[in-house]
């Protein structure tokens, strides 16, 4: 299996992802995994032009990529492709702010969309799924570098998975920032 890379996306990317279609494609390419345009319109209740000209734009700035071994003849199948992205920076560009507003909006809105679920899905799940997830939170006093060290060895555990074509779709949450600011330094 091809080993999903995650790039960095540009000012270019980001304002391409934002848009409301594309962000929720992505998130369904993510969820359910490869798709066509003719899949994702239908979820998404669109018509397939709409969802081809999307996914062609995602495309275009290495968001998605195709999967080739699915992909017959004029019918492409597409996977989401992992990307970093520093916000703050995008923030501070007048240019790219609203987009990253947006970007953050939404990862947020995801990310509890996806543990809410999670907790009503546990009802039912095995014993054996339940003990493997982990919800942790934790409260430490780091400075700068040993959080962003902390950031670099998590990334770095991700980043050597594999997907398991036997195994369960699973979603990783990893946030560690500083609960409040009292001062610079």
């Amino acid at each position: 299996m091809e080993r999903k890379t995650t790039r960095e996306l540009d000012a270019q990317a980001l304002k391409a992802f934002t848009h409301p279609v594309r962000m929720r494609m992505y998130e369904l390419l993510e969820e359910f995994g490869a798709a066509t345009a003719t899949m994702l319109a239908a979820r998404i209740e669109e018509n397939t032009g709409v969802t081809s000209y999307h996914l062609r734009q995602l495309a275009k700035h290495g968001l998605i990529v195709e999967v080739p071994e699915k992909s017959k003849g004029k019918e492409r199948w597409w996977r989401a492709a992992g990307f970093s992205t520093d916000t703050d920076r995008f923030r501070k560009d007048p240019a790219t702010a609203e987009a990253a507003e947006v970007l953050m909006a939404g990862i947020v809105r995801q990310r509890s969309t996806e543990l809410l679920r999670w907790v009503e899905q546990s009802r039912e799940a095995s014993r054996d799924w339940i003990e493997a997830t982990t919800h942790t939170r934790r409260s430490l006093r780091l400075n700068r570098e040993h959080l962003a060290e902390l950031g670099r060895r998590v990334k770095e555990l991700i980043d050597a998975l594999d997907d398991d074509e036997e195994g369960e779709h699973v979603v990783i949450h990893f946030d560690a920032f500083p609960l409040r600011r009292d001062h610079d330094g």
